[in-house]
Protein backbone atom coordinates (compact mmCIF):
# COMPACT_ATOMS: atom_id res chain seq x y z
CA UNK A 1 0.00 0.00 0.00
CA UNK A 2 1.32 2.97 -0.53
CA UNK A 3 2.11 5.24 2.34
CA UNK A 4 -0.22 8.39 2.53
CA UNK A 5 1.95 11.14 2.50
CA UNK A 6 1.47 13.86 5.19
CA UNK A 7 1.75 17.70 6.27
CA UNK A 8 0.94 19.38 9.28
CA UNK A 9 -0.29 22.86 8.93
CA UNK A 10 1.31 23.84 12.57
CA UNK A 11 4.42 22.03 14.31
CA UNK A 12 3.05 23.48 17.85
CA UNK A 13 2.10 21.53 20.91
CA UNK A 14 -0.47 19.71 18.69
CA UNK A 15 1.74 18.58 15.93
CA UNK A 16 4.85 17.77 18.21
CA UNK A 17 3.06 15.39 20.54
CA UNK A 18 -0.94 14.74 18.93
CA UNK A 19 0.10 14.48 15.08
CA UNK A 20 3.53 14.07 14.05
CA UNK A 21 4.62 10.60 16.36
CA UNK A 22 1.32 8.48 15.39
CA UNK A 23 2.40 10.16 11.75
CA UNK A 24 5.59 9.05 11.63
CA UNK A 25 5.16 5.68 13.69
CA UNK A 26 1.82 4.07 11.54
CA UNK A 27 2.96 1.91 8.59
CA UNK A 28 0.33 3.61 5.96
CA UNK A 29 1.80 7.02 6.73
CA UNK A 30 4.68 9.55 5.23
CA UNK A 31 5.59 12.54 7.57
CA UNK A 32 6.39 14.67 4.68
CA UNK A 33 5.84 17.78 5.37
CA UNK A 34 5.17 20.99 7.93
CA UNK A 35 4.54 24.49 8.22
CA UNK A 36 7.46 26.32 10.52
CA UNK A 37 7.24 29.75 10.74
CA UNK A 38 10.59 30.92 12.96
CA UNK A 39 11.86 28.20 14.72
CA UNK A 40 12.82 25.09 12.78
CA UNK A 41 12.95 22.00 14.88
CA UNK A 42 10.87 19.68 12.76
CA UNK A 43 14.22 18.14 11.43
CA UNK A 44 15.71 16.81 14.40
CA UNK A 45 13.20 14.66 15.31
CA UNK A 46 12.19 13.76 11.55
CA UNK A 47 15.30 14.13 9.04
CA UNK A 48 13.51 13.61 6.06
CA UNK A 49 10.45 16.21 6.68
CA UNK A 50 10.31 19.71 4.45
CA UNK A 51 9.86 22.51 6.73
CA UNK A 52 7.95 25.13 4.96
CA UNK A 53 7.87 28.84 6.09
CA UNK A 54 4.35 29.30 4.92
CA UNK A 55 0.58 27.62 4.30
CA UNK A 56 0.54 28.52 1.42
CA UNK A 57 3.90 26.66 -0.12
CA UNK A 58 2.70 23.21 1.89
CA UNK A 59 -0.65 23.27 0.37
CA UNK A 60 1.01 24.07 -2.84
CA UNK A 61 3.04 21.18 -2.69
CA UNK A 62 0.95 18.31 -5.20
CA UNK A 63 3.26 15.36 -3.37
CA UNK A 64 1.20 15.71 -0.29
CA UNK A 65 -2.21 13.53 -0.25
CA UNK A 66 -3.54 14.31 3.62
CA UNK A 67 -3.52 17.94 5.79
CA UNK A 68 -3.63 18.41 9.68
CA UNK A 69 -5.63 21.40 10.17
CA UNK A 70 -4.15 22.02 13.80
CA UNK A 71 -4.15 25.83 14.07
CA UNK A 72 -6.01 28.46 15.95
CA UNK A 73 -9.53 27.13 16.05
CA UNK A 74 -10.85 30.08 14.76
CA UNK A 75 -8.52 29.78 11.62
CA UNK A 76 -9.91 26.01 11.15
CA UNK A 77 -12.46 26.94 8.75
CA UNK A 78 -10.62 28.46 6.84
CA UNK A 79 -7.79 26.44 6.33
CA UNK A 80 -10.02 23.48 5.91
CA UNK A 81 -11.43 25.23 2.76
CA UNK A 82 -8.25 26.51 1.16
CA UNK A 83 -6.60 22.75 2.04
CA UNK A 84 -9.50 21.07 0.17
CA UNK A 85 -9.62 23.63 -2.49
CA UNK A 86 -6.09 22.30 -2.96
CA UNK A 87 -7.23 18.36 -3.33
CA UNK A 88 -5.97 17.61 0.07
CA UNK A 89 -7.37 14.87 2.40
CA UNK A 90 -8.16 17.02 5.43
CA UNK A 91 -8.06 15.97 9.07
CA UNK A 92 -9.26 18.68 11.17
CA UNK A 93 -8.67 19.48 15.11
CA UNK A 94 -11.47 20.37 17.58
CA UNK A 95 -13.72 22.35 17.37
CA UNK A 96 -13.99 21.37 13.48
CA UNK A 97 -16.63 24.38 13.02
CA UNK A 98 -17.87 27.26 15.30
CA UNK A 99 -21.49 26.88 14.29
CA UNK A 100 -23.70 24.29 12.20
CA UNK A 101 -23.93 26.21 9.00
CA UNK A 102 -20.37 26.00 8.85
CA UNK A 103 -20.04 22.16 9.66
CA UNK A 104 -22.57 22.07 6.08
CA UNK A 105 -20.63 23.65 4.59
CA UNK A 106 -17.17 22.29 4.71
CA UNK A 107 -18.26 18.88 4.51
CA UNK A 108 -19.95 19.86 1.14
CA UNK A 109 -16.92 20.89 -0.04
CA UNK A 110 -15.43 18.32 0.84
CA UNK A 111 -17.87 15.97 -1.17
CA UNK A 112 -17.89 18.54 -3.92
CA UNK A 113 -13.91 18.00 -4.51
CA UNK A 114 -14.21 14.37 -4.24
CA UNK A 115 -12.08 14.28 -0.62
CA UNK A 116 -12.26 13.04 2.71
CA UNK A 117 -12.50 15.97 5.68
CA UNK A 118 -12.16 13.71 8.86
CA UNK A 119 -12.54 15.24 12.13
CA UNK A 120 -9.71 14.52 14.83
CA UNK A 121 -11.75 13.74 18.02
CA UNK A 122 -8.96 11.83 19.72
CA UNK A 123 -10.22 11.35 23.42
CA UNK A 124 -12.50 8.31 21.85
CA UNK A 125 -9.39 6.30 22.30
CA UNK A 126 -8.71 7.42 25.74
CA UNK A 127 -8.40 4.61 28.13
CA UNK A 128 -10.67 5.51 30.61
CA UNK A 129 -13.80 6.62 28.18
CA UNK A 130 -12.70 3.16 26.86
CA UNK A 131 -13.38 1.73 29.82
CA UNK A 132 -16.95 3.61 30.12
CA UNK A 133 -17.71 2.16 27.06
CA UNK A 134 -17.13 -1.47 27.40
CA UNK A 135 -19.46 -1.04 30.85
CA UNK A 136 -22.53 0.55 28.94
CA UNK A 137 -22.46 -1.59 26.01
CA UNK A 138 -21.85 -4.72 29.16
CA UNK A 139 -25.56 -3.57 30.10
CA UNK A 140 -24.24 -4.36 33.82
CA UNK A 141 -25.93 -1.17 34.77
CA UNK A 142 -29.17 -1.81 33.80
CA UNK A 143 -31.23 1.05 32.22
CA UNK A 144 -29.43 4.31 32.92
CA UNK A 145 -30.36 7.01 34.93
CA UNK A 146 -27.83 9.41 35.71
CA UNK A 147 -24.40 10.16 33.72
CA UNK A 148 -21.72 12.42 34.37
CA UNK A 149 -18.75 13.58 32.59
CA UNK A 150 -16.79 15.88 33.75
CA UNK A 151 -13.51 17.75 32.07
CA UNK A 152 -11.88 19.49 35.60
CA UNK A 153 -8.42 22.10 35.88
CA UNK A 154 -7.19 23.93 38.17
CA UNK A 155 -5.74 27.23 35.91
CA UNK A 156 -6.10 30.23 37.48
CA UNK A 157 -4.10 32.38 35.34
CA UNK A 158 -5.16 33.60 31.77
CA UNK A 159 -3.21 31.15 28.78
CA UNK A 160 -0.22 32.39 27.66
CA UNK A 161 -1.52 31.52 23.65
CA UNK A 162 -2.84 35.07 22.68
CA UNK A 163 -5.66 33.18 21.10
CA UNK A 164 -6.78 31.04 23.50
CA UNK A 165 -8.01 34.34 25.39
CA UNK A 166 -9.52 36.50 22.08
CA UNK A 167 -13.47 36.52 22.41
CA UNK A 168 -13.61 35.35 18.66
CA UNK A 169 -16.00 32.55 17.15
CA UNK A 170 -14.46 29.00 18.46
CA UNK A 171 -12.88 30.68 21.73
CA UNK A 172 -13.87 30.13 25.19
CA UNK A 173 -13.39 26.34 27.51
CA UNK A 174 -16.98 24.82 25.83
CA UNK A 175 -14.81 25.04 22.26
CA UNK A 176 -12.03 24.01 23.87
CA UNK A 177 -13.17 20.51 26.00
CA UNK A 178 -16.64 20.86 24.90
CA UNK A 179 -16.15 18.78 21.87
CA UNK A 180 -14.11 15.93 24.03
CA UNK A 181 -16.72 15.62 25.92
CA UNK A 182 -19.48 15.88 23.26
CA UNK A 183 -18.17 13.64 21.34
CA UNK A 184 -17.43 11.15 23.41
CA UNK A 185 -21.50 11.26 24.95
CA UNK A 186 -22.91 11.38 21.74
CA UNK A 187 -20.53 8.50 20.19
CA UNK A 188 -22.29 6.48 23.07
CA UNK A 189 -25.88 7.65 23.05
CA UNK A 190 -26.56 9.59 19.96
CA UNK A 191 -28.52 13.01 19.78
CA UNK A 192 -29.98 14.24 23.01
CA UNK A 193 -33.50 15.40 22.59
CA UNK A 194 -32.94 18.72 24.70
CA UNK A 195 -30.49 20.83 26.23
CA UNK A 196 -29.87 23.03 28.72
CA UNK A 197 -26.68 25.14 28.71
CA UNK A 198 -24.94 27.63 31.41
CA UNK A 199 -21.84 29.18 31.38
CA UNK A 200 -19.44 31.36 33.32
CA UNK A 201 -16.43 33.66 33.40
CA UNK A 202 -14.18 33.26 36.53
CA UNK A 203 -11.16 34.11 36.30
CA UNK A 204 -10.10 37.33 36.30
CA UNK A 205 -9.63 39.66 33.29
CA UNK A 206 -11.23 36.83 31.30
CA UNK A 207 -13.07 37.14 28.16
CA UNK A 208 -13.95 33.76 27.61
CA UNK A 209 -15.64 31.40 29.14
CA UNK A 210 -14.24 29.11 31.82
CA UNK A 211 -16.90 27.22 33.08
CA UNK A 212 -19.60 25.43 31.31
CA UNK A 213 -22.39 22.59 32.03
CA UNK A 214 -24.78 21.20 30.01
CA UNK A 215 -27.84 19.04 30.87
CA UNK A 216 -28.29 16.79 27.72
CA UNK A 217 -31.94 14.86 28.02
CA UNK A 218 -32.26 11.24 26.44
CA UNK A 219 -35.40 8.82 26.25
CA UNK A 220 -35.01 8.10 29.97
CA UNK A 221 -32.31 9.44 31.07
CA UNK A 222 -30.01 12.89 31.59
CA UNK A 223 -26.40 13.26 31.10
CA UNK A 224 -24.15 16.51 32.47
CA UNK A 225 -21.44 17.16 30.54
CA UNK A 226 -19.63 20.07 32.52
CA UNK A 227 -16.09 21.48 32.88
CA UNK A 228 -14.65 24.29 34.26
CA UNK A 229 -10.31 25.87 34.73
CA UNK A 230 -10.92 26.65 38.87
CA UNK A 231 -11.66 23.18 40.11
CA UNK A 232 -9.25 22.52 43.12
CA UNK A 233 -10.34 19.40 43.80
CA UNK A 234 -11.59 17.59 40.60
CA UNK A 235 -14.65 14.74 40.57
CA UNK A 236 -14.69 11.22 39.58
CA UNK A 237 -14.46 12.19 35.49
CA UNK A 238 -17.51 9.98 34.72
CA UNK A 239 -20.43 8.92 37.55
CA UNK A 240 -22.54 6.50 35.58
CA UNK A 241 -25.96 5.31 37.77
CA UNK A 242 -28.45 3.18 36.60
CA UNK A 243 -31.51 0.84 37.70
CA UNK A 244 -28.88 -1.97 38.38
CA UNK A 245 -25.46 -0.77 38.84
CA UNK A 246 -22.93 2.42 39.33
CA UNK A 247 -19.78 3.30 37.78
CA UNK A 248 -16.65 5.97 38.50
CA UNK A 249 -13.79 6.91 36.87
CA UNK A 250 -11.40 9.31 37.38
CA UNK A 251 -9.67 10.94 34.64
CA UNK A 252 -6.57 8.36 34.37
CA UNK A 253 -5.24 7.98 30.45
CA UNK A 254 -1.68 8.81 30.42
CA UNK A 255 -1.15 9.38 26.95
CA UNK A 256 -0.91 13.35 26.75
CA UNK A 257 1.51 13.12 29.17
CA UNK A 258 3.61 10.30 27.95
CA UNK A 259 3.67 11.83 24.73
CA UNK A 260 4.75 15.35 26.31
CA UNK A 261 7.87 13.51 28.07
CA UNK A 262 8.88 12.16 24.44
CA UNK A 263 7.59 8.47 24.83
CA UNK A 264 6.81 7.06 21.86
CA UNK A 265 3.15 5.64 20.97
CA UNK A 266 5.34 1.82 20.05
CA UNK A 267 6.53 1.82 23.71
CA UNK A 268 5.40 -1.29 25.14
CA UNK A 269 4.06 1.39 28.19
CA UNK A 270 2.42 3.34 26.33
CA UNK A 271 -1.41 3.99 26.80
CA UNK A 272 -1.06 2.02 30.35
CA UNK A 273 -2.78 3.16 33.03
CA UNK A 274 -1.46 3.22 36.77
CA UNK A 275 -3.26 0.27 38.49
CA UNK A 276 -4.91 1.96 41.56
CA UNK A 277 -6.54 4.45 38.49
CA UNK A 278 -8.65 1.74 38.37
CA UNK A 279 -12.48 2.33 37.67
CA UNK A 280 -15.30 1.16 40.57
CA UNK A 281 -18.24 -1.52 39.73
CA UNK A 282 -21.30 -1.61 41.97
CA UNK A 283 -24.08 -3.78 40.96
CA UNK A 284 -27.12 -5.10 42.76
CA UNK A 285 -28.13 -8.47 42.77
CA UNK A 286 -31.17 -10.54 44.32
CA UNK A 287 -32.42 -9.21 47.48
CA UNK A 288 -30.57 -5.88 46.30
CA UNK A 289 -27.30 -7.10 47.65
CA UNK A 290 -24.72 -4.89 46.24
CA UNK A 291 -21.37 -6.45 44.84
CA UNK A 292 -18.01 -4.11 44.17
CA UNK A 293 -15.86 -4.72 41.48
CA UNK A 294 -12.52 -2.83 40.58
CA UNK A 295 -12.01 -2.51 36.67
CA UNK A 296 -8.81 -1.66 34.98
CA UNK A 297 -9.11 -0.10 31.60
CA UNK A 298 -7.34 -1.72 28.65
CA UNK A 299 -4.36 0.40 27.33
CA UNK A 300 -5.51 3.93 25.61
CA UNK A 301 -4.13 4.39 21.82
CA UNK A 302 -4.74 7.25 19.51
CA UNK A 303 -3.47 5.09 16.49
CA UNK A 304 -6.96 3.97 16.38
CA UNK A 305 -7.70 7.45 15.20
CA UNK A 306 -5.10 6.85 12.73
CA UNK A 307 -5.60 3.69 11.83
CA UNK A 308 -9.37 4.56 10.79
CA UNK A 309 -7.79 7.87 8.70
CA UNK A 310 -6.09 5.39 6.46
CA UNK A 311 -8.81 2.83 6.26
CA UNK A 312 -11.20 5.37 4.71
CA UNK A 313 -8.83 7.47 2.63
CA UNK A 314 -7.01 3.86 1.01
CA UNK A 315 -9.93 1.51 1.32
CA UNK A 316 -13.28 3.46 1.46
CA UNK A 317 -13.94 2.32 4.88
CA UNK A 318 -16.73 4.51 7.06
CA UNK A 319 -14.94 6.86 9.51
CA UNK A 320 -16.13 6.71 12.91
CA UNK A 321 -16.48 9.94 13.58
CA UNK A 322 -19.33 10.75 11.27
CA UNK A 323 -20.51 14.51 9.69
CA UNK A 324 -23.85 13.90 12.09
CA UNK A 325 -22.30 13.54 15.46
CA UNK A 326 -20.20 16.83 14.72
CA UNK A 327 -23.15 18.25 13.87
CA UNK A 328 -24.93 17.84 16.80
CA UNK A 329 -21.95 18.89 18.55
CA UNK A 330 -21.82 22.11 17.22
CA UNK A 331 -25.86 22.77 17.52
CA UNK A 332 -25.55 21.99 21.49
CA UNK A 333 -22.67 24.18 21.54
CA UNK A 334 -24.19 27.20 19.34
CA UNK A 335 -27.16 26.74 21.91
CA UNK A 336 -28.06 29.51 23.69
CA UNK A 337 -27.21 29.62 26.97
CA UNK A 338 -29.99 29.71 29.75
CA UNK A 339 -27.96 31.37 32.14
CA UNK A 340 -24.63 33.75 31.51
CA UNK A 341 -23.20 33.32 34.97
CA UNK A 342 -20.49 36.45 35.71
Amino acid sequence: MTKIRTGLLAYGMSGKVFHAPFVAAHPGFELSAVTERSRKEAQQQYPGVVSYDSIDELLADDHLELVVVNTPSNTHAEFTRRALVAGKHVLLEKPVATSPDEVRELWALARHHGRHLLAYQNRRWDSDFQLVKQVVESGQLGQLLEVTFRFDRFKSTLNPKPFKEMLVPGSGLLYDLGPHLLDQVISLFGQPRHVRKTTGRFRAGTQVDDYFSLQLLYAGFTVTVASGLLIADPLPAFVLHGTRGSFRKNRSDVQEAQLVAGLSPLAPAYGLESADQAGILTVVGENDVKTTALLSAAKGNYTGLFEAVCQTIRHGAPYPIREEQLLWQNEIMAQAADVWVL
